[in-house]
């Protein structure tokens, strides 16, 4: 490394050209004398005085020419470096970063130089920062969008709406896990999604919580998955937190996923299962406040509010919707003669008992301290007749030992349905229902009454 002279390069550059061409000045008559010269033309004032200012002037000429070929490009490196620097700076208090975008600060890179190789450097480094910024600002949008969601559905949709977004990804799914079985949360582009909950890549990505890639030529066509596009590249990645697994997303695109991609997926994989498992003790925390410990069922408050979601639902789908009053017919006498623990015992046995007899879909509400509502989603007045026949009749083959004892309970049972019970909303719907249980008790109990 050449010694400097001073804190400017320019300076320094100037300092040893013109003091290299004055030295090449002073020496040329030597070495003009070497070349055969007389000594008398070449060791004389004015010759020496030729040389030097030759020299002095091509030092200076050398100068003048780095000026205006170098400094100018070093001058454009320098001020986008500025540029870029205030960006940041502003950045960082503002989240403004308008005054630098990619496209304006890069600079031409026209040589194939040290010049140009450092503005090539300097243009990777700007493409890279805002690939930074831009991922930053996608997990920023991606956390702060889904920390605020506890509603697993409502979740589930926006996770998987940004994962496509973020990804360019045309397809998607996410499963959650449950007691080893996986359910479809959000699906999109997915023409029979439950198929993906058997798939082996799904379930190894679950088993060993690493992610799955399948790439496929462009001439292969996949069946029965996706639909509008042959993917390119399938991406199975596991949700887990603090190493407890929650679920998969599955994402296909028809192109392979870059590594800005990946990178990218790894960073929302812990933001969404963060989120995920916030959602999911929620959801947990709102189960249990929904069900009655003793039975199972929903307690009166929340039971109620499922009603009318399926009221609405059954008006918007012209679709049936089936309501059973039931109650425990003398279940005072038995908390009287055996006591509260064995009635306690009777009303689980009764609940298990019903729950036998119900649909998948179907809803039991813990009305009353005996008495129970049951939610028929789609069943009409004939579907809730024969379905409340076989409840009263499981509930009286039902017995419960207390001791030697076997006790026997019958329940009494009220039934209507809507449309064919034309009402105007849900609590009218109960009404007729809970007036043709008073017919079934007052006729004799251990029947089902079908409202008039």
């Amino acid at each position: 490394m050449m010694p400097r002279f001073t804190k400017k390069l320019f300076t320094d550059l100037a300092i040893w050209m013109i003091g290299f061409g004055l030295l090449n000045g002073a020496l040329f008559p030597f070495f003009a004398y070497g070349l055969g010269m007389e000594a008398k033309q070449v060791f004389t004032i004015t010759f020496w005085a030729a040389t030097i200012t030759a020299g002095l002037a091509a030092g200076i000429i050398n100068y003048t020419l780095a000026m205006l070929v170098v400094r100018p490009r070093l001058k454009i490196l320098a001020d986008h470096m500025r540029i870029v620097e205030n960006t940041i700076s502003d950045a960082n208090f503002t989240g403004n970063w308008s005054n630098c975008s990619e496209e304006v600060c890069r600079v031409k890179a026209d040589s194939d130089d040290e010049i140009g190789e450092s503005s090539r450097a300097f243009n990777d480094l700007v493409k890279a920062l805002f690939q930074a910024h831009k991922i930053e600002t996608a997990v920023n949008v991606f956390s702060k969008t889904l920390s605020s969601q506890l509603e697993l559905d409502v979740l589930s949709r926006q996770a998987l709406d940004l994962f496509l977004q973020y990804t360019d990804a045309m397809a998607g799914a996410i499963l959650i896990e449950s007691a080893g079985e996986l359910t479809i949360a959000a699906h999109h582009g997915i023409s029979e999604p439950k198929k993906l909950a058997n798939s082996d890549h799904v379930r190894q990505a679950l088993r060993t919580h690493k992610c799955q890639r399948i790439a496929f030529p462009k001439d292969i066509k996949i069946e029965a998955i996706l639909v509008d596009f042959n993917p390119q590249e399938i991406i199975v990645i596991p949700l887990e937190f603090k190493n407890t697994p929650l679920g998969i997303i599955v994402l296909a695109a028809n192109k392979i996923f870059d590594q800005d991609v990946t990178r990218l997926l790894q960073l929302f994989r812990h933001s969404f299962g963060l989120a995920l498992n916030n959602a999911l003790a929620h959801s947990n925390l709102q189960r249990i406040a929904a069900l009655d410990v003793l039975t199972g069922a929903y307690n009166r408050r929340f039971g109620l509010a499922r009603l009318k979601e399926e009221f609405n639902r059954a008006i918007r789908s012209d679709t049936a919707l089936g309501i059973i009053m039931m109650d425990i017919d003398h279940f005072k006498s038995i908390n009287d003669t055996y006591g509260h623990l064995v009635g306690d015992r009777v009303l689980g046995q009764i609940a298990e008992s019903t729950y036998r007899a119900l649909r998948e879909g179907d809803l039991m509400v813990r009305y009353g301290g005996e008495e129970f509502l049951i939610i028929l989603p789609g069943a009409s007045r004939a579907n809730s007749l024969q379905l409340g026949e076989r409840v009263r009749r499981l509930i009286a083959e039902t017995t419960v030992k207390d001791g030697e004892q076997s006790i026997h309970f019958t329940a009494s049972l009220g039934i209507t349905a809507f449309p064919e019970d034309n009402v105007e909303g849900e609590l009218e719907l109960v009404k007729h229902a809970d007036d043709a249980l008073y017919t079934a008790k007052h006729q004799g109990r251990n029947q089902v009454v079908l409202v008039q």
